[in-house]
């Protein structure tokens, strides 16, 4: 057994991890939370089975999120990437997964009809992508830097910049979601969202690191995002109140 593979091995689950459903601080939670406890809902064999992802689903552009959308130049904004791996409790590497991401463009303003931001919309930017796991594991985006955003939860709130990540097992009944944020961003720690987690090192675990390594020169800057799927080292998914 490796260090990584000790590091990520399975272990009861720890509830204390996760946010509960009800947490006032974050404004939407209160009308979102649930009033009743949760039923258990048997899968059909169709839901279970299917669909199933391949790589001819996966436009070559998809994972490039500066040229994907862009019409007439490239969108503005800090040019990174974001990669990592996808691992099971046991650190090993989950290969074919489709990972979608979606974000705000460089001023902190989506592409969505809803978003009243005072930020401009840019023509370049589309904000979304996906991409199929390798035999490693391995993923990786090319994208502009997300810009924080106020959000109107009390008078003077603001977003971190971040990313929302999303991740398939074999059909779309088996989808983990959950964000991830820049390494070194003053607004982590007072966000009323991140402040729900009640574990400081489930936290880190959602933090994108610098990875020069990764940086291509005079180009684009590297932050890596490993994703892992369970274990005392999971990622902290969003949509699995009942804990990792």
């Amino acid at each position: 057994m490796t260090a990584a593979t000790a590091a990520a091995e399975y272990h009861q689950r720890d509830r204390r991890l996760h946010p509960p459903a009800l947490t006032p601080g974050y404004k939407t939670s209160v009308a979102r939370s649930p009033r009743y406890s949760m039923i258990s809902l048997e899968n059909t064999l169709s839901e279970i089975t299917g669909p199933r992802f391949g790589h001819s689903d996966i436009d070559a552009l998809d994972n490039d999120l500066i040229r994907n959308y862009a019409r007439s130049g490239d969108p503005v904004g800090e040019r990174i990437i974001v990669h990592g791996r996808v691992l099971d409790e046991h650190g090993r590497p989950v290969p074919n997964t489709l990972v979608e991401i979606w974000q705000a463009n460089a001023g902190g303003r989506y592409r969505h009809k809803k978003d009243s931001y005072l930020a401009p919309i840019d023509p370049n930017f589309g904000g979304c992508g996906r991409t199929l796991t390798d035999a490693e594991g391995r993923y990786v985006f090319r994208t502009i830097k997300p810009g924080a955003y106020p959000w109107r939860n009390l008078v003077n709130n603001w977003r971190p910049a971040h990313i929302h990540v999303s991740v398939f097992g074999s059909g779309f009944l088996h989808r983990l979601i959950t964000q991830l944020y820049f390494e070194g961003d003053p607004l982590i720690p007072i966000c009323p969202i991140v402040q729900t987690i009640p574990d400081p090192d489930a936290i880190q675990q959602l933090i994108a690191r610098l990875d020069l390594n990764a940086t291509i020169p005079l180009d684009s800057i590297a932050y890596k995002f490993d994703i892992v799927l369970r274990g005392r080292r999971s990622t902290l998914f969003e949509n699995r109140l009942e804990g990792n």
